[in-house]
């Protein structure tokens, strides 16, 4: 009898089990997953590039054997040899199962790819940039006056500038006297100024007056994607932003998932190193390419990351921030070398990484304090920025609470049936008529409603995918409205809904959004078990903040700010229906959109902001909830939609939810009920 073999794809989490021998590009295509291919299957075309991974896998409950993929076989390695393939990249079409296997599919091999929606905000910057050019005439070489070029150098920078104590990077000897003769003795100098009190350095020396720019990179590393901005130095300006998924995501999609990955494999925590890294180095080429620039002219760089992305790009084992006390092998910032973190930018370019917060609240925190100001409010602010791990502050003038809530992947789409990245027609917005129960909705790369004219015209490049993180959480929020979905997190029946739409699914009930699987497309659907994921994910988001107004001493806050990719997407009236932040009036929640990478960019252009959020980071007062008691509560009354406890009477006062509970003990014979007991 033929062993089946289970395949697990990441980023999408969708798995099965299929034959020995089955080519990867099959079972992703019987799963649905979005692998491209458009030579079918011969080797020609190279889209199915796949990353296999090896070890042990505690989050998918799944330890992946040497051996469990094929050989290396002719077709690979001709292609390998005309056209090159990333060191440990695999072709689907031609790998084939062999055992149990984790298959990470990169952003240039979907289909659909990511739209990494961390865009820049508009920002009110002072321009204070730490590497600034100078322009100087320097003193011929005379035999009556011997004396070095570069002390001559350094004199005309002092004469002409006022800057004192000026030292040059080793790289600058080594190429000066050509260009300071190529110049006629006059040359642009970029000059490194790190902080009030160190030696500003010399790093790069053009000769005569250059009237070029250089440039500076915001880099916000998250757990799912890295977003990056490079800034023209001389004018503050974004000239390009880009961004692409963490390659880590292969080890794990959540946190302590990666962490679990260093723990258990050996060498595990170097591995995910050189993944981040040269994701890291092939985002800063993308950009480059993108504004047409010389990468050397990128000469300096500012980095925000929650606690394990930090240590992980550092190179340093996360081991300690899997276990309590979470103990960081630092908390303050850095001042570092890119080369030292293998990109590969301007020889001597400079990286600043903001300071951590705590344990598990990150430099991404302080950068959202210092983007949001919680310190300097009038008014009691909450803050989340939302993603796979949420932080969370709370403060004004008198005090600045900070902790970080496991939120995990639901959010970006994962753990959903018909969920998946934010990428063209994913589903993004919903809304669901509360008398026919039937649903509208919006896809990205197209802002047409679905049932408006020229919408499925407008969407034949991408077709519809699947469901992302915004839209899951409008479609639940609708649901609950309509009157589909019990506060409970309970699907209704037809007979109980009143509409065909919501269907036996096992032992309880789905919702059918879309349906076009009669023409071979996708079935989309919201399943008991996705509002389950959600509701995990926002108990542990709305228990956060709860945890931090006990600690405040109050009840409610004045208002909420969202930030993150995610956040800037979420309809605050849906954010409140679904429970996932305190009852405010809607007008109190805005969006700062991707507020950590705005921190990054604040810290890139106006050096004196470094030494304030290092000051402000020392007055957070940190609160650990893994360890906090009423966490728990919290969540329990969490789960609730919007709450079992807190009353929400705000959000009441302007949305009817109908009081409607479809936990009837299989009343209505539609599989809903309990579970009967087994003789």
């Amino acid at each position: 009898m033929t062993q089946d073999h289970l395949v697990l794809f990441t980023p999408s989490g969708k798995r099965g089990r299929f034959e020995k021998g089955t080519p990867i590009l099959t079972a992703a295509r019987q799963l649905g997953v979005d692998l491209d291919s458009v030579c079918g299957g011969r080797g020609i075309c190279s889209k199915c590039q796949i990353s296999p991974g090896y070890g042990e896998f505690s989050k998918h409950g799944v330890t992946v054997s040497e051996g469990a993929l094929s050989d290396w076989n002719s077709v690979e390695q001709r292609y390998k040899d005309k056209r090159g393939l990333v060191e440990g990249r695999r072709l689907g079409c031609q790998a084939t199962v062999q055992g149990d296997i984790v298959i990470d599919v990169p952003p240039e091999s979907q289909v659909h790819k990511q739209v990494v929606r961390k865009r820049a905000e508009v920002l009110d910057i002072t321009l204070n940039p730490s590497t600034r050019l100078y322009y100087v005439e320097v003193e011929e070489p005379d035999m009556h006056n011997p004396s070095g070029d570069l002390e001559r150098l350094v004199a005309a920078l002092e004469t002409q500038w006022q800057l004192k104590d000026v030292h040059a990077d080793f790289n600058i000897l080594q190429q000066m006297q050509p260009i300071l003769r190529k110049g006629g003795w006059t040359v642009t100098c970029a000059v490194h100024h790190a902080d009030e009190g160190t030696d500003p350095q010399i790093v790069h020396l053009w000769p005569g007056l250059y009237e070029g720019t250089i440039y500076g990179m915001a880099v916000d590393l998250g757990s799912t994607t890295i977003a990056a901005h490079l800034c023209d130095l001389r004018t503050g300006e974004v000239v390009a932003s880009s961004g692409l998924m963490n390659p880590q995501i292969r080890f794990g999609e959540d946190l302590m998932s990666r962490v679990s990955y260093a723990m258990m494999n050996p060498g595990g925590d170097k591995e995910m190193t050189r993944a981040v890294r040269d994701g890291m180095d092939a985002l800063f080429t993308q950009i480059s390419a993108d504004a047409e620039i010389d990468k050397s002219l990128i000469m300096d760089a500012v980095f925000v990351c929650n606690p394990v992305m930090h240590h992980l790009f550092l190179g340093i084992d996360p081991f300690e921030l899997g276990q309590a006390p979470f103990a960081l092998a630092t908390s303050n910032s850095l001042r570092l070398f890119a080369h030292q973190l293998d990109i590969n930018i301007h020889p001597s370019a400079r990286v600043y990484i903001l300071p951590c917060i705590a344990g598990h609240v990150g430099a991404d925190a302080a950068a959202v304090a210092l983007s949001e100001a919680p310190d300097k409010s009038d008014d009691l602010v909450l803050v989340v920025d939302v993603g796979t791990n949420a932080e969370i502050l709370l403060g004004n003038k008198e005090k600045v609470l900070a902790c970080s809530s496991p939120t995990g992947p639901a959010f970006e789409g994962a753990q959903i049936s018909s969920g998946q990245r934010a990428a063209p027609g994913a589903i993004e917005k919903v809304e669901i008529d509360p008398i026919t129960k039937d649903p509208r909705f919006r896809v990205i790369g197209c802002e047409l409603w679905s049932d408006e004219e020229g919408f499925w015209e407008a969407i034949k490049g991408s077709g519809i995918t699947g469901i992302c993180g915004s839209g899951i959480i409008e479609a639940i929020a609708e649901m609950r409205m309509s009157g589909l979905l019990d506060a409970s997190g309970l699907i209704g029946s037809a007979t109980q809904t009143g509409t065909d739409r919501c269907v036996l699914d096992g032992r309880t009930h789905s919702y059918v959004m879309y349906d076009a699987s009669s023409t071979g497309g996708p079935k989309i659907t919201v399943t008991n078990p996705d509002i389950r994921a959600i509701q995990m994910a926002k108990a542990a988001l709305y228990s956060g903040a709860r945890l931090l107004m006990d600690k405040f001493g109050v009840d409610s806050v004045d208002r909420v700010v969202l930030a993150g990719a995610f956040g800037a997407h979420i309809s605050p009236k849906h954010a409140m229906v679904l429970g996932m932040i305190p009852d405010v009036p809607f007008e109190r929640v805005t969006s700062a959109g991707n507020a950590a990478g705005s921190g990054a960019r604040i810290a890139l252009i106006d050096k004196s902001q470094r030494a304030a959020i290092e000051h402000t980071v020392r007055q957070i007062e940190k609160i650990e909830t893994a360890i906090e008691p009423k966490f728990q509560e919290h969540f329990v009354n969490a789960s609730g939609i919007p709450n079992s406890d807190d009353p929400f009477t705000l959000l009441r006062a302007t949305v009817a939810l109908p009081d409607v509970n479809f936990n009837t003990g299989g009343g209505d014979g539609a599989g809903g009920g309990r579970r009967r007991r087994r003789r």
